[in-house]
C-alpha cells in the first residue's frame, strides 16, 4: 500500500474515532487538534507529489512526520485521559508511529543519509 493511501485510511480512521469520543470541552478540544495534525499527514503527501524539486518534496514529508508525530500526541493525551477505549487508541498510536517511521526512513533516505 503507497504511503497516499494507507494516511487516506489513517485519516478516515481516526475521524470516525473522533465521531466516537465523548462531547465534554476538553475532549473535544483535543479531537480537533487531533483531526487537524491527522489529516495534515497525507495532505502534505499530496503536496509533496506535485513538488517541483527534490528539497520541496522532503520539506513536504518533514511536515508529514511532525504531523504524524503531533497525532500521537494527541492520541497519548486522550488515552492517558481516559477519554476512549485504551485499545483502540493504542491501535491508532500503532498506526501513527508506523507511518512515522516510514516518513522518517523516507526522508532519510532523500537526504541520502542512508549508510549501510
Amino acid at each position: 500500500m503507497d504511503s497516499k493511501t494507507r494516511t487516506r485510511q489513517f485519516a478516515l480512521k481516526i475521524i470516525a474515532f473522533i465521531d466516537s469520543l465523548p462531547k465534554d470541552i476538553s475532549t473535544q478540544t483535543l479531537a480537533k487538534q487531533l483531526l487537524r495534525a491527522a489529516t495534515s499527514i497525507g495532505a502534505n503527501i499530496v503536496e509533496a507529489q506535485a513538488s517541483s524539486s527534490r528539497k520541496d518534496f522532503t520539506n513536504f514529508f518533514n511536515h508529514s512526520l511532525k504531523s504524524a508525530n503531533e497525532a500521537k500526541y494527541w492520541l497519548e493525551l486522550l488515552r492517558d485521559a481516559n477519554k476512549a477505549d485504551k485499545e483502540k487508541i493504542n491501535t491508532l498510536i500503532k498506526e501513527a508511529s508506523s507511518i512515522a517511521n516510514i516518513l522518517g526512513s523516507s526522508i532519510i533516505t532523500l537526504k541520502g543519509k542512508r549508510k549501510f
